[in-house]
């Protein structure tokens, strides 16, 4: 029994082979069209341009202690609509006391400050231990993220 259905096996993949063969064929030149395209032909994300690279960007650097949910606390506060909010004033999470005496409302320009250092901006925060993002490309790429929240 086990031999007639070794034998069935064989014979369906002699008829459906020539079908693989194609579709493995048009598969690997369309990956090699893709890789072989120059950069301009491709799509804006690929090239760190695109919508979705601000929440890599924050996924990367933030995602660990914040969410941009609002409401969704985590080790870190939740950023949702953090530009306009008055640093350390978000109800239900428990700031250090020199954040909620920081006395600014976050904007862009504060933002990039405190996410590329921040222990310059508000020192005694409770961000330990990151130490800051130095990359501006990334830093303006999340700023542009959360603003979008």
């Amino acid at each position: 029994m086990n031999f007639l259905w070794a034998r069935d096996v064989f014979r369906r993949r002699e008829v459906l082979a020539p079908h693989g063969t194609r579709a493995f064929l048009i598969n690997a030149l369309s990956g090699a069209a893709c890789m072989l395209a120059p950069p301009s032909a491709l799509p804006q994300a690929s090239q760190g341009m695109g919508e979705g690279s601000g929440q890599l960007a924050f996924n990367n650097a933030c995602r660990t202690c914040h969410m941009v949910k609002e409401g969704d606390n985590r080790l870190g506060p939740n950023l949702h609509k953090i530009v306009g909010r008055k640093a350390g004033s978000l109800p239900d999470y428990a700031f250090s006391s020199a954040m909620k005496e920081a006395g600014f409302v976050w904007d862009e320009e504060k933002l990039d400050q405190f996410i590329a250092n921040s222990d310059h901006v508000v020192p005694g925060n409770k961000m330990k231990p990151y130490g800051g993002l130095s990359s501006s490309d990334d830093r303006k790429k999340i700023i542009a993220f959360l603003t979008q929240q």
